[in-house]
């Protein structure tokens, strides 16, 4: 447990940005798995409409460092990939 000062205050504020984080995360793998279950049954044309939508939950778990921005690049380029797959 956090005995001084500063870490009781560094630990409450690590609480709070994990639910965020979580938060963040959570958003963003529901709207990846739609994709992704779209671009299987093969609906490119929804799959496309959802892609935005994803791509802007990526894009802000990167900017608030939930995830790296290498692996959002990964993950909206798989994401492309698999659209362009299920034709």
């Amino acid at each position: 447990m956090a005995i001084t000062k500063s870490a009781k205050k560094a630990h409450r504020s690590s609480l709070k940005k994990r639910v965020y984080n979580l938060r963040r995360a959570r958003v963003m793998k529901d709207e990846v798995s739609e994709v992704k279950a779209l671009a299987t049954a093969g609906k490119k044309d929804e799959a496309r409409a959802a892609l935005s939508k994803a791509y802007a939950a990526i894009d802000k778990a990167a900017k608030g460092n939930t995830i790296k921005k290498g692996a959002a690049s990964r993950k909206k380029s798989r994401l492309a990939a698999a659209i362009k797959r299920a034709a």
